[in-house]
């Protein structure tokens, strides 16, 4: 009976092994999952500014972009193969490596970057809802936005944005809380709309000056300096950059992959990112290339190559295309939100403390501090560099990544005791020193050292989109070293 109480602490039904008969992700939704993750304001802002703003070779960022996204591949399938046989989420998973209360406390710190992102991602998610409401009243009377009520301001924001803000917010934590037979759909549906509506403003913008366009986007697809060694540099450049901006998924993927029916689906699945990339950096180059020669054509004032989907929108002066597009924006934002963000942190959150936590607890949870932290970003939080913060807490995922690859695959020889991984008895394989793993919480530290130096020595920021991965090889090596003593 007592053994059973002690149990009940790190218990939850959400933690546990996923029953079989959901086991049933394939190839396809995998194909969604890194589609929404790339389909963001910010992940078109990065493609684009990538492939225009740096004028460097089409083909050179191609190249570091395949890689960087190979690197990814490689990663997720170390992460996610032990979820999908076991069926474990990230936060269990974690036990086997750290011990149950390292598991508790550095998957907490996995939750503050979460929680942190999702009320950031929220407050870029709402500006489009303000927007569409702005519209919305623009359509009805042209008097009414100048309505006092209207222009008043609390913490940098009127009446819109705070209706926008507190829909959002609501209505995210409403349909996320459902669970992931729900939440699959989400990310399905998303990711094949965004595509259809990338397609839709691609054709718009070719419509509207197909020579033009045309020989534009084919002068930057050209071989000129491509096999260069002065090309080396901008190549792994590019590719930090693009696996730092999946980073945070990647430690986290188990939340996912323990769905997938096997690993031959979950390697073609992941295999898939490569696919997303390439249609994804077509159409962003596409469209932002098409729209530059739109919109200079049309105005005077465009000085400076648009890379932002809402700014580009903002200049089109079509009020259909602003709306359709708007609304696809948010779609895009939402999901993006849901699996970089929401479901990991619902999980740690619930690792946390498992018998007080529940699906619909945890999500108000996230809820309530993401508003505040959204509440307060525009004027106090952008403004203290508190993503330096965020970075430097993101430096632990590396090492505890490598730790948990180096722990599954060299040392457990791709085991885990699933009995175990749930009990706090002093018995367990995983109990280790009342729950904690010492060996391997030096290793993590160890890791984050070396990972964090990247972000804080400006000597060695150029390594910083590698932090991660600096991390992960010197967390793994370290707790290698030790392990084996």
């Amino acid at each position: 009976m007592s053994q059973n109480k002690i149990n009940d602490k790190i218990m939850n039904w959400e933690l546990v092994a996923v029953n079989p008969s959901v086991k049933n992700w394939d190839w396809k939704d995998l194909f969604c999952f890194w589609g929404v993750s790339i389909q963001s304001i910010i992940g078109f802002s990065l493609i684009a500014a990538i492939y225009t703003i740096y004028n460097l070779n089409f083909f050179v960022v191609f190249l570091g972009t395949i890689l960087g996204s190979f690197l990814v591949y490689l990663f997720s399938n170390f992460i996610g193969k032990p979820s999908q046989k076991y069926g474990l989420p990230f936060a269990t998973l974690l036990r086997s490596s750290l011990g149950y209360n390292g598991a508790r406390f550095f998957g907490f710190l996995r939750s503050l970057v979460g929680i942190f992102m999702f009320g950031i991602q929220t407050y870029f998610l709402s500006k489009a809802i303000s927007y569409l409401i702005r519209i919305l009243f623009f359509t009805i009377d042209k008097s009414i936005l100048e309505q006092d009520i209207f222009l008043t301001f609390l913490l940098g924001l009127n009446i819109i944005d705070w209706s926008a803000l507190l829909i959002c917010m609501v209505i995210q934590i409403y349909i996320f809380s459902k669970g992931m037979l729900y939440n699959r759909k989400i990310i399905n549906f998303s990711a094949i709309a965004v595509y259809l509506a990338m397609l839709f403003f691609f054709i718009i913008i070719l419509l509207s000056d197909v020579k033009l366009t045309v020989r534009t986007f084919v002068e930057i697809l050209n071989f000129d300096n491509f096999l260069n060694y002065e090309n080396l540099f901008p190549i792994f450049s590019i590719a930090g950059t693009i696996f730092a901006y999946f980073s945070i998924i990647i430690i986290s993927f188990g939340d996912f992959s323990r769905y997938m029916k096997n690993e031959r689906e979950l390697k073609n699945g992941n295999l898939s990112l490569l696919f997303n990339l390439v249609i994804f950096s077509i159409f962003s180059v596409f469209i932002v290339t098409g729209s530059d020669i739109f919109l200079k054509q049309q105005f005077d004032d465009i000085e400076k190559i648009l890379t932002n989907p809402t700014d580009i929108i903002g200049k089109f002066n079509n009020l259909q295309i602003t709306v359709v597009t708007l609304f696809f924006i948010i779609i895009a934002s939402a999901s993006t939100n849901l699996i970089a963000n929401f479901i990991p942190t619902q999980y740690s959150l619930i690792n946390f403390k498992p018998n007080v936590f529940n699906l619909k607890t945890v999500s108000y949870t996230i809820g309530f501090f993401a508003f505040i932290i959204a509440i307060f970003w525009p004027t106090l939080l952008s403004q203290i560099g508190i993503l330096s913060f965020i970075d430097t807490f993101g430096s632990f995922f590396g090492p505890i990544s490598g730790i948990m690859i180096v722990n599954y695959y060299i040392i457990n020889q791709s085991t885990v005791n699933v009995k175990d991984i749930h009990s706090t008895s002093s018995e367990s394989s995983f109990h280790f020193s009342k729950g904690w793993h010492l060996k391997a919480v030096y290793s993590t530290i160890i890791g984050f050292i070396f990972a964090s130096s990247t972000i804080w020595n400006y000597n060695l920021m150029f390594l910083q989109s590698y932090a991660w991965i600096i991390g992960a090889f010197f967390g793994g090596f370290v707790y290698y070293l030790l392990a084996n003593k």
